[in-house]
Order: C-alpha cells, then sequence, then structure tokens
C-alpha cells in the first residue's frame, strides 16, 4: 500500500488513536493511515465518514466491531471489516452498554465520557439496519469480513455471509492484538493491493505434507516459513482430493487465514503450472523448479527459507 491512503473507522467507545491505528502506521510506514474521531451519535458518524472518504478517496478502508458495521456501508471503496457489530444496536442492549461510559483512548477534543440511552441505542438500531442496501456483484468482490473464532462480543459471520461471499475466520478475539491482526489482516491487505496493482507474484505449491510430522503436528519452523514466503509469493497449499476434510480443518488450525481460497486439491501435481513446488517425494518431470523437503539440499523448511532469502523474492 506504499503511497496510498488508508481509512480506519474504529469501533465503540473508542478514537482515531486506538492500538489497531498504530499497528497499521507501523506495518504500513509508507501509506496515509487516516482514523478520525467518531461522533457518538451514529448519522453525524456515517456523514463524517462520507464527507472524508470524498475528501481523501481512500484506497482502503478498514473497519473493527462498530467500525466495521460503518465500513460496510462506505459503499464503493476496498474494504475490511474485522468482527463487524452489524447489528450494533442489539449488541449494546446485550452488553449492557447504557448509562456513564468512558472512552478507551484519547480524543482530540479532550472529552472522556459520554452517556448512553434509550434513545441513542434506537439510532444506532436505525443505523444498523442500513446495512446491505445497493450490494451489487462488484462490490460483493470489494469486501472482505473476518470474525474472530473467540469472539464472545458479536457473531454476524452468518449474516455477512448471506451477502458478501469473503467471509473468513481468523484466530483471535473481539479485540485484536498484534498477533491476530499481523495473521488475518496483513494477508488479506497484500491481496487487495495486489489485485488494485495487478500484481502477479511468483507462485510457490506447498505439498501438505511438508507441513506436518508422522503426529500431524506442524514440522519446525513451518510456521514461519510460511508467513515469510507469503510477503514475497502467492502461495497455495497442495493436497490430494481424498484428505479435503481433514486438511481444510488442519490449515484452519495451523495456517488459518491465508490458507482461505489458496488450497488445491489433486492427484497430479506435475501438471500446476507456476514457479515452485515443494514436495516430499519427486513428481516426474514437474512444471515448476521441484524443491524436495526432507532431502540432502532442503531437509529443513530453515533450508527452504534460506534458499528464497537469497533469491529476493524473484
Amino acid at each position: 500500500m506504499a503511497c496510498k491512503t488508508v481509512l480506519y473507522v474504529h469501533g465503540f467507545a473508542s478514537s482515531g488513536q486506538s492500538g489497531t491505528v498504530t499497528r497499521l502506521r507501523t506495518v504500513l510506514p509508507n501509506t496515509k493511515v487516516i482514523a478520525p474521531d467518531l461522533p457518538i451519535h451514529p448519522q453525524e458518524a456515517i456523514d463524517l465518514l462520507h464527507q472524508t472518504c470524498e475528501q481523501e478517496r481512500p484506497h482502503l478502508i478498514i473497519g473493527t466491531s462498530m467500525g466495521g458495521m460503518y465500513t460496510e456501508q462506505l459503499y464503493g471503496y476496498d474494504r475490511i471489516c474485522v468482527n463487524p457489530a452489524l447489528e450494533m444496536g442489539e449488541t449494546m442492549k446485550a452488553h449492557g452498554m447504557t448509562g456513564t461510559q468512558q472512552f478507551q483512548n484519547p480524543r482530540q477534543d479532550g472529552v472522556q465520557e459520554f452517556y448512553v440511552d434509550k434513545a441513542l441505542i434506537k439510532e444506532y438500531k436505525e443505523q444498523s439496519e442500513q446495512r446491505f442496501k445497493g450490494i451489487t456483484p462488484e462490490e460483493q468482490q470489494r469486501v472482505y469480513g473476518l470474525f474472530g473464532d473467540e469472539d464472545t462480543t458479536v457473531d454476524t459471520y452468518d449474516l455477512f455471509h448471506e451477502y458478501y461471499p469473503q467471509a473468513i475466520h481468523f484466530h483471535g478475539e473481539h479485540r485484536m492484538n498484534d498477533k491476530s491482526f499481523m495473521h488475518s489482516v496483513v494477508p488479506v491487505i497484500r491481496w487487495i493491493d495486489d489485485r488494485q496493482e495487478k500484481r502477479e507474484r511468483p507462485i510457490i505449491y506447498i505439498g501438505i505434507e511438508t507441513l506436518m510430522d508422522s503426529y500431524r503436528k506442524p514440522t519446525s519452523s513451518m510456521i514461519k516459513a510460511v508467513r515469510m514466503l507469503i510477503e514475497h509469493y502467492q502461495v497455495y497449499f497442495v493436497a490430494t482430493p481424498s484428505t479435503h476434510a481433514t486438511t481444510m480443518t488442519w490449515l484452519e488450525e495451523h495456517v488459518n487465514v491465508p490458507a482461505w481460497h489458496h488450497t488445491i486439491y489433486t492427484h497430479r501435481r506435475d501438471l500446476l503450472y507456476g514457479d515452485y513446488l515443494i514436495t516430499k517425494e519427486k513428481e516426474g518431470d514437474t512444471m515448476a523448479t521441484l524443491l524436495e523437503y526432507g532431502s540432502d539440499t532442503f531437509k529443513t523448511w530453515e533450508e527452504i527459507m534460506e534458499y528464497f532469502s537469497r533469491l529476493g523474492g524473484q
């Protein structure tokens, strides 16, 4: 996202100085990250966001929780909704978000607290009912939903998935930490940036058998290697069709978001068209450069990482 603009939309009782903003600016140092403090009243908030979009024309909008609800409604932009509170009024009632509330992060106006009454909850309910208006097939491809599998505050995966096909579970809670942010949000940002730039990365196919030991535990340094490779390459995971269910479960547990729509089931790896194939067994005359995991040259993932480090993304 170098030389681009990202708009971040914060959650309830937060501000533009949240921890997620800090993470975005750290991970995207050459990107302009805009994060306005949102008004408490939802109509004022959505009006401010529309005005900001008109002025800044962001290349990407990322919203979390309540901000995910607003983000879904900002049509015409590439968007990531993280644990979106699509039924915000109901969420406020269910979790007792009434009475005097404290802002969790400093705000530019210096205000530290606000009051929530039934009238305000009604406003949020009315705003949340504006979701899914004007969705087109193009819009469906411009929006990703990320949903923490340990989120006990909001669960709108099924509702979101009724309208948007790009709904993904990630390992994490309602509030993101550094690990869940790096392993879920960052890969999706990379996919969006590649599509915007029409960037085609070299393709690596990884045989599922190289990722696990005989006890189906992750092999040493496997996770580290996958994280490194997806920064520079288009990575796909390959398994046989008969293992579809177990492979999908294993990848969801140990690789998670990077494996979403990046898994191939085939008996003919030699026909895969790409740049590199990492596998445990020789595949005959492959159409990609073969790296035989466990061989004298590539005994471990550390040696494979060293090999690709020398290539520098080629």
